[in-house]
């Protein structure tokens, strides 16, 4: 009998086709955090320069400057200092690299993200306010005034930037960037994305509003719950920052059109 020679060659391995191996997904990176005085200071400061810009604005009116002067001291004086602490965060907690440590980073997917985000809370929104309405809660409008202005297109124009471009980016910064950080240091995911959206909400009481701020408040933390969710799933605050901007303009657009008083009527 002929004994052939031993194989050469790589030796034979069984089909992955036969037997696969599962791959699973890389795993996900964990959400970024800052510490809890990042958190604390940033909410401080923003009621506070809100607040205060307010009250100045009130005891400016008697000299009557164009009302485009009192639109750019509000967001010079409600948005700087906010500005400036997120950016004192960062340095003093973070890696000083500011875009980094609030979650910024843009992508042309942001775009696409956005008006998803912008869809979830304005379904939010609807639930929110049938609630408030169901139950009774006092509810007043944040927009009050604002069309008996229209007529100066100075005002419309500083109006639309301070609402659709500023308050956008100033207040994702701080609720979804260094707020949401600080407190997903000591909290879980869910209770962080619930309390930075609470506390998004409350930062929008004005004392002349009275008893209706609380169903406002409701109503825009239920909003901020939604951006503040998609913050954390996408692990970034540029998806936000475009629906926190769509929901601003809309808002604006129905009133300035008038037909946000068309259908309160």
């Amino acid at each position: 009998m002929t004994d052939f020679p031993p194989p050469t060659g790589p030796p034979v391995t069984t089909s992955t086709w036969a037997n696969p191996t599962p791959a699973f997904a890389p795993e996900r990176e964990p959400h970024a955090t800052l510490p809890m005085n990042a958190a604390i200071g940033a909410v401080a400061v923003l009621v506070l320069s809100l607040l205060t810009s307010k009250y100045v604005l009130d005891a400016l009116l008697r000299f009557e400057w164009p009302v485009v002067a009192y639109v750019a001291l509000l967001g010079l004086m409600g948005y700087g200092p906010s500005l400036a602490w997120c950016k004192y965060a960062s340095r003093r907690w973070g890696t000083d690299k500011f875009f980094d440590d609030v979650g910024l980073q843009p992508k042309w997917s942001d775009l696409g993200w956005g008006p998803v985000v912008w869809l979830v809370a304005i379904g939010t929104q609807v639930a929110m306010g049938a609630l408030v309405l169901a139950f009774g809660v006092p509810l007043s409008n944040n927009t009050d005034g604002i069309s008996e202005l229209t007529a100066d297109r100075t005002y419309v124009v500083s109006l639309v930037i301070t609402a659709v471009i500023a308050a956008p980016f100033v207040e994702e910064i701080v609720f979804r960037g260094v707020v949401m950080r600080g407190l997903r240091s000591r909290l879980a995911a869910v209770p962080t994305v619930v309390l930075q959206g609470v506390l998004f909400g409350v930062a929008h009481i004005d004392p002349v509003r009275g008893a209706g701020n609380i169903g406002l408040a409701i109503i825009l933390s239920g909003v901020g719950i939604a951006f503040g969710g998609a913050a954390y799933l996408l692990r970034r605050i540029g998806p936000t920052i475009v629906a926190h901007a769509i929901f601003n303009g809309m808002v604006l657009l129905l009133v300035l059109t008038g037909i946000a008083d068309r259908l309160q009527n």
